[in-house]
């Protein structure tokens, strides 16, 4: 396969580094999955990975300085969950990951992100093994918001082995 750029000037190499695979950081067992699994597929076939964390919106509090406490105390969570992550990221692939860390709805916001970020190329997340369906985000996506996805949905079995990823990524 040539790597040299195509008359209308394509360079195919260049649009296998190019690409992000982003996986949202959720607290579902899963999320180990799709995470090994974006990042083996950036390693072997280029780009880098990506990370979203949203955390939960603080309620309403009585006083502003307990709900900023609160909302504080959230993101020190989310920040150092993403550090650990981010750490595995490099360990894999050799490049740390691009972090994004929101607050809200994580459906809305993984929306907004894709909308104002062209770079992110392709979305992985991994299905629960539970009975209860895939979870709610899968859910989502693949149904009354799916229109909205501009860019490809990999959806990875959570139950993967270690074994079993390294074969398909």
């Amino acid at each position: 396969m040539s790597t040299e750029p195509t008359p209308s000037g394509h360079d195919p190499a260049a649009a296998r580094r190019a690409r992000t695979f982003l996986v949202v950081v959720d607290d579902s067992p899963e999320r180990a999955v799709a995470l090994r699994y974006a990042s083996l597929r950036a390693l072997r076939g280029g780009g880098r990975v990506a990370l979203l964390r949203v955390t939960e919106p603080v309620g309403q509090a009585e006083w502003a300085n307990i709900a900023e406490m609160m909302r504080e105390e959230r993101r020190a969570e989310a920040e150092q969950l993403l550090q650990g992550l981010a750490a595995e990221v490099n360990r894999i692939t050799g490049q740390m990951p691009v972090v994004y860390l929101r607050e809200g709805d994580p459906r809305e916001e993984l929306l907004k992100l894709l909308a104002e970020e062209p770079g992110i190329s392709v979305l992985v997340l991994a299905s629960s093994g539970a009975a209860e369906g895939p979870g709610p985000l899968i859910s989502a996506l693949t149904g009354r918001y799916n229109r909205q996805l501009r860019i490809p949905l990999v959806i990875v079995p959570g139950t993967l082995t270690e074994e079993e990823l390294e074969t398909v990524a």
